[in-house]
């Protein structure tokens, strides 16, 4: 190893059962799992729901005993997440069980990781922001039970914070994150408001869009050992299945399961492609609408978003994903034009006569338009002199810059988000 490009790529992904239903079998697992005393992890509006509740009463069925925390903070701070890691060891647990968006999971993931190998949640938070710890050892059995259909959360290995004093989100990255087994239950999703569910199905297609139109595994430089090979590691053959299929269904339920909370086909299909994106962008990674979405969301606090908790001020993950997309593939189509022909055709259900640079841009607009997307950038409270910030904040998540098919310096950012101010 260490000489020449990368001729290695790998692929793991979370054991799902999905179904109707699904979320009844959640006691059995944890048992199956070792678990004798879980910590159940949501947020108070999942939690107002009545879903926490039934899960529980699943788990305890089976012997197990539960205690409960339900103050998950919709988009995670580092204050919050070391809340909840605090909690969980004080509670004594053997195993976790979340229940909500990804904000739940994601929090479980970390307070899961900190009772396991115990330290800072700093030290482990991604360079250059946090000390970049990697966990010494698997965690403490985690069931994910996802109740929206965004983050994929269930299937990565990525958990994500907001770090609101140096105005952007990082994260958490390792392949012990990633939970031990998950759930997937349309049922669940019945509840979510349609804002909810257009932001994070609008994730779901940037998952799979960055991921498929990411840097070719085999165009990075070999690592010098298997240790340091990223977790990110370029489109590959198997993550392209997953991520096309998610791009799919992405297409062609997103709008049936935003209109109509009791289209449980629809919702389900947008929760399989959640995590069928989640295993495909865990694989070969996510890129600049990524990058430019953390300092989107961490720079300011000011929007408030329909639908979400009204606790405090924050710009949802999806929002804040999909506003540079149309841009940020423009500019990446010089790379792999017929890939992003493929991407377009995918969202759109059918063959497009004549593609070119717009045609995956027009898309992503005529979808955003049709689920009630924010219009763009300024939307979520940003104007032209916020572009600088913005760029500072985006350069420093090169682990997702280096996946993008073409290199984005200071100054594509800034076009990037510029264009990206009002998308029509």
């Amino acid at each position: 190893m260490g000489a020449g490009h990368e001729t290695v790529f790998t692929l793991e992904a979370t054991p799902i059962k999905f179904g109707p239903g699904a979320a009844a079998d959640a006691g059995w697992e944890l048992k199956r799992l070792g678990v004798t005393r879980a910590l159940l992890v949501t947020d108070p509006t999942v939690a107002a729901t009545g879903h926490p509740d039934r899960i529980r009463a699943t788990i305890e069925a089976e012997g197990i005993e539960v205690v409960m925390y339900d103050r998950v903070r919709v988009e995670p701070t580092l204050d919050s997440l070391q809340e909840a890691a605090d909690f969980a060891r004080d509670a004594g647990v053997d195993g976790f069980v979340s229940v909500g968006g990804g904000s739940s999971i994601d929090t479980a993931k970390v307070a899961d990781l900190i009772v396991s190998h115990p330290a800072p949640v700093m030290d482990y938070v991604n360079p250059p922001i946090g000390g970049g710890r990697k966990p010494p050892g698997p965690l403490l059995p985690h069931l994910a039970i996802p109740t929206t259909s965004g983050s994929g959360s269930e299937a990565t290995t990525v958990a994500v914070l907001d770090l609101p004093e140096h105005g952007v989100k990082t994260g958490i990255s390792h392949r012990y994150l990633r939970a031990t087994q998950g759930i997937v239950d349309p049922e669940l999703a019945r509840t979510a408001p349609s804002e909810v569910i257009a932001s994070a199905g609008l994730d779901v297609i940037c998952h799979a869009a960055e991921s498929f139109l990411s840097r070719p595994y085999d165009s990075r430089p070999a690592p010098a050992t298997p240790d340091d090979r990223p977790p990110y590691q370029g489109s590959n053959p198997i993550a392209d299945v997953w991520s096309a299929k998610a791009l799919e269904h992405g297409g062609r339920f997103l709008r049936r399961a935003v209109a109509d909370a009791d289209d449980v086909e629809a919702r389900g299909m947008m929760m399989l492609s959640a995590t069928m994106a989640g295993v495909g962008f865990g694989s070969a990674g996510v890129h600049i609408p990524h990058a430019c979405a953390y300092p989107i969301a961490g720079l300011k606090h000011e929007y408030v978003p329909a639908g979400y908790p009204s606790d405090h001020r924050f710009v949802p993950h999806g929002h804040s994903v999909i506003v540079t997309a149309p841009a940020a593939f423009r500019f990446t189509y010089d790379a792999m034009p017929e890939r992003h022909h493929h991407v377009a055709e995918l969202l759109h259900g059918s063959p497009i006569a004549d593609p070119g640079p717009e045609t995956l841009p027009d898309v992503l607009r005529s979808l955003m338009r049709e689920v009630g997307a924010a219009r763009g950038i300024a939307d979520l409270g940003y104007g032209e002199e916020d572009v600088p910030a913005l760029v500072q904040g985006a350069l420093k998540q090169q682990r997702l810059l280096a996946v993008a098919p073409r290199e984005a310096g200071p100054d594509d950012l800034s076009a990037i988000l510029r264009a990206s101010m009002e998308n029509w």
